[in-house]
C-alpha cells in the first residue's frame, strides 16, 4: 500500500462512517498521509479527524475514534493508534510497508525516466506518479529568497530553488545589496571553493547548517570513509554496480518482504521511508543541510545493508535476493534525486 493507496483509504474510512451516519460531513477531495511527526508512531499519520472536527461539530478526537475502527479494517493495515489531538496513526503489515514503499520509489523513478525520453503515451500520462518525496504541499507559494552576493548564499538558493520546486512552489531569487532586508545568509566561506570543483564546493556549501562555517578544505576530495559526499555517492554507485552484478547473475529486483532481521534493512527502510520529510523540512525551514544530512544517513544504512543483496558461492538467486535487490535499487535512487536536487552529480561509477 503507497502513501497514495493509503490516502484513498483514509478518504473510504470517512466517506464508511458518513453512510453509516457515524459523521455527517462532506467527505473531503484529498487526506494528507505523511511519516509521522514528532510524538506519533506507526509507518503514516494523518491529520483528517483534525480536518473533519469543525464541520463534524466534535472534537477531533473523538472523530478519530470513529474513524480508526474503519481504518483498521483495512487489508494490509496491522494497527491503527491515535496519538496528541487526534492523529491517526497507521501501522502497516511490515512485509505490506516495505514493499509499498520500494514499488513507490521504483514506479516514479521509471515514470520520470519515461516522460524524460519523451515516450510518455496517453496511457502513461495517465498512471505518471511523481519522483518520490516530490509533493504539492508548496503548490501556488511563491517563496522570495533575498540574498546578499556572496557564493555560499547563491548556492544555497540555487538548491533551494530545486528542493521547493519538489513540493510544488517557486522560489525566487533576489539580491540585495549591503544594508537592505534579507531572508536567506548563511555564514559565508572562509575562502573561495571553486578549486574543490563544482561537486565538492558545492557539498562543502551545503553540508553545514546555514548557522555554521564551511571548511574549504581537500578533505571533500578523498575517497575514504571520512568523507561523507564520498560515502553518498559511493553508494549510490554500488547501488548501481549491484543491478549489473544481479543482471549478470541472471536475475533483477522485484519488490518483496525483506525481513527486519537481514543486517541494516530495517534502518535503511527507515531512513528510505523518511526522504519525503526531510525533503518537505529543508524546503520549509530553508535549509538544504537537512536534505544533505539524510542523504548521508541513507548511504551509510545502505553501505551496512549491501552486502546481503547478491547470492554468495554456489547459491541460485531467490525471491529473498530479488526483494533486496530491489530495495538497494530504491536505496540508489532515493540518493540520486536528492543529490540532483543539491546540484551534484552521481556519477554510476567511481
Amino acid at each position: 500500500m503507497t502513501p497514495v493507496e493509503l490516502s484513498r483509504t483514509v478518504l473510504r474510512a470517512v466517506r464508511c462512517a458518513v453512510d453509516e451516519g457515524e459523521l455527517s460531513v462532506a467527505v473531503p477531495v484529498r487526506a494528507v498521509v505523511t511519516p509521522p511527526g514528532p510524538g506519533g508512531c506507526g509507518d503514516y499519520a494523518t491529520n483528517i479527524a483534525l480536518q473533519l472536527a469543525r464541520p463534524a461539530g466534535r472534537p477531533p478526537r473523538q472523530v478519530a475514534e470513529i474513524l480508526r475502527p474503519h481504518l483498521s479494517r483495512t487489508a494490509g493495515v496491522a494497527d491503527v493508534e491515535i496519538t496528541g489531538p487526534g492523529f491517526l496513526n497507521i501501522h502497516l503489515e511490515a512485509a505490506t510497508a516495505t514493499i509499498a514503499l520500494v514499488r513507490e520509489i521504483l514506479d516514479g523513478h521509471a515514470n520520470g525516466h519515461a516522460i524524460d525520453s519523451g515516450h510518455d503515451s496517453h496511457d502513461s500520462h495517465e498512471s505518471h506518479t511523481t519522483p518520490y518525496g516530490h509533493t504539492p504541499t508548496l503548490t501556488g507559494q511563491v517563496i522570495p529568497l533575498r540574498i546578499p552576493y556572496d557564493i555560499r548564499a547563491e548556492v544555497v538558493a540555487d538548491s533551494l530553488v530545486r528542493i521547493v520546486a519538489s513540493q510544488g512552489g517557486r522560489a525566487e531569487v533576489h539580491h540585495v545589496r549591503a544594508g537592505e532586508a534579507v531572508t536567506l545568509r548563511p555564514v559565508p566561506a572562509p575562502e573561495d571553493p571553486a578549486p574543490l570543483g563544482a561537486d565538492a564546493a558545492r557539498w562543502a556549501l551545503l553540508h553545514p547548517a546555514a548557522h555554521d562555517r564551511p571548511r574549504i578544505t581537500a578533505d571533500h576530495l578523498a575517497q575514504r570513509e571520512s568523507n561523507p559526499l564520498f560515502r553518498v555517492r559511493y553508494a549510490h554507485a554500488r547501488a548501481r554496480a549491484l543491478t549489473r552484478c544481479a543482471a549478470r547473475l541472471g536475475f533483477h529486483g522485484e519488490p518483496g518482504d525483506v525481513p527486519v532481521d537481514v543486517p541494516g534493512a530495517e534502518v535503511l527502510v527507515r531512513e528510505l521511508a523518511g526522504y519525503p520529510h526531510a525533503l518537505s523540512a529543508a524546503a520549509a525551514q530553508h535549509a538544504p543541510d537537512r536534505l544533505a544530512r539524510h542523504l548521508v544517513a541513507t548511504a551509510d544504512a545502505f553501505l551496512a545493508f549491501q552486502h546481503t543483496v547478491l547470492p554468495l558461492g554456489d547459491e541460485k538467486p531467490s525471491a529473498a535476493h530479488r526483494a533486496r535487490l530491489a530495495l538497494a535499487e530504491a536505496a540508489g535512487t532515493v540518493l540520486a534525486g536528492g543529490l540532483a536536487l543539491l546540484g551534484i552529480s552521481a556519477p554510476d561509477y567511481l
